[in-house]
């Protein structure tokens, strides 16, 4: 007997690594009980995108089919993943979209990588459209917590298990979507669901494990005044919280973080900007 879901939803689902990731593929497919499955992915890879359409009046979009086993409609897109999901939310694929999911992307988004995932960024920019988005990423055996593991490190992903989480998140959405259209963000180790310690509702991190600590300038052999800038990483640093995405995700648990919106603030007690402005307009 088909277990009832509660509301049948239309689902977009992307990523930021592209329309041949197998863990875009997992996903999609884990969606499938819970309604109707569009998948509309970038063509190629933009991870680090955050919310970037790119430049409006240089770009020149197009959509391709795309072969996904299980699913019925997939789309490559000429753009980054926040394209993607404007294009959707502006009926490239027909009715409205009641949900995104984007992922899975093969390293945690956690701490200070989530202002810049581009995993993150398609459901934020769900999010300015109405539609509530789930952003999920999964840690990698090596090279920490922020970007993309290459492909030896992908070898021992555990898609199914993310998977597995986010479809129980997902589930739960279907019964009752928040009114304000909302972004969660699922972080899951690369465990086995049973061998995972649980879960924890987690504030963003300000830090990461594993960190990009330097930057070295070399010149470009046979091009003068052209240099060739080489990224370097520091130590793994284990985190001493779980109650930080970074430690909870480090330490064997998966993390949830509701993401909120960007908002104004008090200004800083030593600001003078205020008394600047006043002195100009004679307040």
């Amino acid at each position: 007997m088909k277990k009832n879901y509660g509301q049948r939803m239309r689902i977009f689902v992307t990523n930021d690594d592209g329309i041949d990731s197998l863990g875009l593929h997992v996903l999609a497919r884990a969606m499938l009980p819970f309604g109707e499955v569009v998948v509309g992915a970038p063509d190629t890879e933009y991870s680090g995108a955050s919310s970037s359409f790119g430049a409006l009046h240089l770009i020149r979009p197009e959509l391709h089919k795309a072969n996904i086993e299980g699913i019925d409609e997939a789309w490559s897109i000429t753009g980054p993943p926040a394209l993607c999901v404007m294009f959707a939310r502006l009926g490239a694929f027909g009715d409205p979209f009641d949900l995104v999911v984007s992922g899975i992307n093969p390293g945690a988004n956690v701490g200070r990588s989530v202002y810049h995932s581009g995993t993150i960024g398609a459901c934020l920019t769900a999010r300015n459209g109405g539609i509530n988005g789930v952003a999920v990423s999964q840690a990698v055996d090596e090279g920490g917590y922020m970007g993309q593991g290459i492909e030896e490190m992908l070898k021992n992903q555990k898609w199914h298990s993310a998977a597995e989480i986010t479809a129980l998140a997902v589930e739960e959405l279907c019964s009752s979507l928040p009114m304000e259209a909302s972004v969660l963000n699922i972080n899951v180790p690369n465990l086995e669901v049973s061998e995972m310690k649980g879960w924890r509702e987690t504030s963003v991190g300000t830090d990461l494990i594993h960190q990009m600590t330097e930057v070295e300038i070399e010149p470009k052999i046979g091009h003068e005044d052209t240099f060739n800038l080489k990224l370097k990483w520091g130590e793994r640093i284990p985190p001493t919280t779980i109650n930080n995405d970074v430690g909870a995700v480090s330490n064997g648990y998966v993390s949830i973080s509701w993401l909120s919106r960007l908002m104004s603030q008090a200004p800083p007690a030593e600001s003078s900007v205020e008394s600047r402005l006043d002195s100009a307009f004679k307040i």
